[in-house]
């Protein structure tokens, strides 16, 4: 293997896949790495150069002037993040906050490299804008859930997605309240209603799913 080809490239599918005069210009992305709890960027800082996420978990967050937080996406290894995307073509500071919700590694491509991969790599740009398109349509779900969606359907959802093989969820009400966009307060009486009826069991910062069947009903009632 060609030593300046830096290791991470080699197992990166976008790399691969790009035009060879392109994968010269992203090998000239940093990669580095963040602890679990980093924070990647605040609301109001500059966007640097366009993320790509290497591996670990990356959580988005909005914060209302109330100060209750809400996940507005989750980044996992292999995709990009949209309030980046949104900086460096329009150049806007960011408006979000991103916390390492794992120990990551991420790549950091400088603006003037991100320019004149998009202006000249057909690959890079589909890749660019079908990833952009893809999170607008997951942000539109997500106003919709929070216009349109019962809170018990929503923390249904919310459970049965992160439930982990064994059936159990690892995270506090607070947590949960951020994902679904609710206060802790309604997260936690909506959980003490589903342990009376025996749909969960409550533990501290552990939620047990006893009748996942019974939760599918409430996730899907609207």
């Amino acid at each position: 293997m060609n030593d300046d080809i830096p290791a991470w490239c080699a197992a990166n599918e976008l790399y691969n896949a790009l035009e060879p005069e392109a994968r010269v210009l992203l090998r000239m992305a940093v990669a580095e790495g963040a602890s679990k709890g980093d924070v990647l960027f605040h609301p109001g800082d500059e966007v640097q150069g366009f993320i790509l996420l290497l591996s670990g978990h990356v959580g988005v967050y909005l914060t209302g002037q109330g100060g209750r937080d809400i996940l507005l996406y989750d980044i996992r290894r292999g995709q990009t993040c949209i309030q980046t995307t949104l900086g460096l073509m329009g150049g806007h500071a960011y408006s979000a906050e991103a916390v390492c919700e794992s120990d990551c590694t991420l790549a950091l491509l400088p603006r003037n490299v991100f320019e004149r991969l998009l202006e000249g790599s057909p690959v890079f740009r589909t890749y660019v804008f079908s990833a952009f398109s893809e999170r607008m349509q997951n942000m539109m779900r997500l106003l919709e859930q929070v216009a349109f969606v019962r809170i018990e359907a929503r923390l249904a959802a919310a459970l049965l997605e992160r439930a982990d093989r064994g059936g159990q969820v690892h995270a506090t009400h607070a947590e949960l309240a951020t994902v679904i966009g609710s206060a802790r307060e309604v997260v936690s009486r909506r959980l003490l209603a589903l342990a009376k009826r025996g749909i969960v069991t409550l533990d501290r910062g552990v939620v047990g799913i006893v009748a996942p069947e019974m939760l599918r009903e409430i996730a899907e009632t609207v």
